[in-house]
């Protein structure tokens, strides 16, 4: 069953309003299904949209977050009813896939896709069965999706890596393959 939820986002507050909007529906959709969140610990952007919707539903925060960026002044351990200090950012990804059940990351920058793509080759390689899903708020994964059908196509992985993500149209969507998800029909590396 799943209870923790990693949710990997932009930390950004200048974004169009359905990303936010579209957040916060998917933090309420998981509070009311009694799951919890995971994320990066602060009161900014998409992470904290979601988390904060997650509480005000009955869920619970997890927040882990590095050491220097606790130092910068963007921690929210007063929200958190878990906080986790860090050393680098390394350590932070691996304590998130430690206390996590599943992965989302809703739209985001550079570190939400160096995240999402490290989960995805983690599953690839049966470090984890997790359920992996990209939330295509406003079509933000449409390029991504088309990157990994060329990796796909110019042969750089097997059809079958498809099973390892799942995108997402909508909160109510993604929370539907949580509830759905069976471990057992992805694809990991010992196939090959």
């Amino acid at each position: 069953m799943i209870k923790n939820v990693c949710v990997f986002a932009s930390s950004s507050n200048n974004l169009d309003e359905n990303f936010y909007v579209e957040a916060q529906l998917l933090g309420e959709l998981l509070g009311n299904a009694g799951m919890s969140i995971v994320y990066g610990g602060s009161r900014l952007g998409l992470m904290y949209a979601c988390a904060g919707a997650v509480k005000q539903n009955g869920g619970r925060i997890i927040g882990v977050m590095p050491e220097r960026l606790y130092a910068m002044g963007v921690g929210n351990p007063q929200d958190c009813d878990e906080f986790i200090i860090t050393e680098g950012m390394r350590e932070r990804k691996a304590k998130m896939d430690e206390v996590s059940d599943a992965v989302i990351a809703l739209a985001g920058g550079f570190g939400t896709l160096e995240e999402i793509s490290e989960m995805i080759v983690q599953k690839q390689l049966g470090y984890n069965k997790k359920p992996i899903i990209l939330l295509n708020t406003n079509g933000f994964y449409n390029g991504l999706v088309d990157f990994f059908e060329s990796i796909i196509s110019n042969n750089f992985a097997k059809s079958d890596v498809r099973s390892l993500y799942y995108i997402a149209s909508s909160p109510n969507d993604a929370v539907r393959y949580l509830q759905s998800y069976n471990p057992a029909d992805i694809f990991i590396a010992s196939k090959f």
